[in-house]
């Protein structure tokens, strides 16, 4: 399709005649080419434990016809396995009478991060040694570091997206993640700490000894903190958030009940609610896919939409949700340049991209100072989450107890519980020290999983449930 990204595998004119053909009778629809090539390694317990390579390709062709979606998929690319892909989506949507038939999306050159190759950014004995010197500087910034696992993930993904009408868009996705976990153990006990950085800039920008310092240097901290840390307690609490990673809570407990599909269907907790109060004034979320060089960013979306920073809630009230083209035009309203899909396996649906809440007004210290007792959460671990109902779990990996306005002890097993829509209205102060988390989000959905980026300032939550262990 393109010299330009190395997807010349079809006769264009060819091509183009049979997606023209199979979306005759189609509203929207796209043919969808992808190429990838990744790396995966991990250095644990002192030695290499896994070294992957992966190369693949393949297309994805869509029809859309109303609430249906019509789609076949081959890593064969050629041109008699296109024709096949074209009649299985022609029958799909043949008695299909197009009344409104989607236009093709305005053409963006926006570019927000390099072509440069991070799979072939070092050589693969340079990337064993960096692992090495890591592992090693780890090991030694403690006596009680008992094990360390580091791992870099590496990924270059090239797409093309061709239109019935002849368009065609084109991007070059590059995606570095470097992480480093650490366990530590004294005769009592043991702690366990992680910390990792990455996006789409040169991958030599983030391989630094400077940022994989800092990273070695923060999980063996939070390992640390582990061992000293007591049973957490159990009950309805005030709860103060950290800044940036907490976000995954607004990520998965309220963004997800923000995407297009969800409300459409009047499946979110949220649908209908268009235009009412949802939070206090002091809220305001948007999704982000414009920001340079970000985890979640996107040139353009897996449908050729350019990306936008949308607002979702503004000074509490719920303003936009994100959406694809399929939902936008069924909900009557413009896409967000938020469809995104996994691969070409995949189709495309309203996903996030870079989730985050703006600043309020309020120090992080004056927010500390005003809790009485509760629960001051830094970082999470893993969640579950309900879509139709918001009701969400998230399990904090560090976190402390706060009496008269002060930390205190470190507690292990403390689990927050409760409702996104119920916990934005809890929401009562916002901190000014929004921060993005460092670069290490994957979304799920519908067994898909796409880079995400996510980040908030200090929230002051009321009254929100907390699991504990302590007896």
């Amino acid at each position: 399709m393109s010299k330009d990204i190395n997807l010349t595998v079809f006769d264009a004119d060819g091509a183009q005649a049979i997606l023209s053909e199979a979306l005759h009778h189609a509203d929207d629809g796209e043919l969808y080419l992808e190429r990838q090539q990744s790396e995966s390694l991990v250095f644990d317990d002192g030695r290499l434990r896994s070294a992957s390579f992966d190369e693949s390709q393949g297309f994805g062709l869509r029809g859309v016809a109303g609430e249906m979606a019509a789609y076949a998929h081959s890593s064969d690319l050629s041109i008699a396995a296109l024709k096949r892909a074209a009649e299985t989506v022609r029958a799909g949507i043949s008695q299909n009478k197009p009344s409104h038939v989607d236009v093709s999306p305005s053409p963006t050159k926006t570019a927000l991060y390099g072509r440069d190759n991070p799979v072939e950014a070092q050589s693969f004995a340079a990337k064993i040694n960096l692992l090495e010197t890591v592992d090693q500087f780890t090991r030694g910034l403690d006596p009680r570091v008992k094990q360390v696992s580091v791992s870099m993930a590496t990924s270059l993904q090239t797409v093309a997206i061709a239109r019935a009408d002849g368009s065609i868009y084109h991007d070059i996705r590059p995606l570095t993640r470097f992480g480093v976990s650490a366990v530590t153990r004294d005769n009592k006990t043991s702690g366990q700490g992680s910390h990792g950085f990455g996006g789409r800039a040169k991958p030599l920008s983030y391989l630094t000894e400077e940022n994989w310092q800092a990273a070695a240097r923060e999980a063996v901290r939070q390992a640390l903190v582990g061992l000293d840390a007591a049973p957490a307690p159990a009950g309805e609490m005030d709860v103060l958030l950290g800044p940036g990673w907490p976000g995954i809570l607004l990520h998965e407990a309220i963004g997800h009940g923000l995407e297009g599909d969800f409300n459409r269907k009047g499946t979110s907790a949220f649908a209908g609610l268009m235009g009412s109060r949802i939070a206090s004034e002091d809220v305001t979320v948007v999704d982000d896919g414009t920001i340079v060089d970000r985890r979640g960013s996107i040139s353009i979306d897996d449908e050729g939409t350019a990306p936008n920073c949308t607002t979702l809630i503004e000074k509490g009230i719920l303003v936009g949700f994100m959406q694809d083209r399929m939902n936008a035009r069924l909900s009557g309203v413009k896409p967000t340049g938020n469809g995104r899909r996994e691969s070409y396996a995949h189709i495309p649906l309203p996903r996030m991209t870079n989730t985050y809440m703006l600043n309020g007004n309020r120090e992080p210290e004056e927010i500390l100072a005003s809790m009485k007792k509760g629960l001051f959460a830094k970082s999470f671990g893993g969640g579950q989450v309900d879509i139709t109902t918001g009701k969400f779990v998230f399990t904090c990996t560090e976190a402390y107890l706060v009496e008269d306005g002060k930390l205190m002890q470190p507690v292990k097993g403390a689990i927050l519980i409760g409702a996104g829509a119920e916990a934005l209205k809890r929401i009562s102060m916002v901190g000014n020290d929004m921060a993005l988390d460092p670069g290490i989000g994957t979304c799920g959905k519908a067994g898909q999983g796409v880079p995400v980026g996510v980040g908030q300032p200090s929230l002051r939550i009321n009254n929100l449930t907390v699991g504990g262990t302590a007896t």
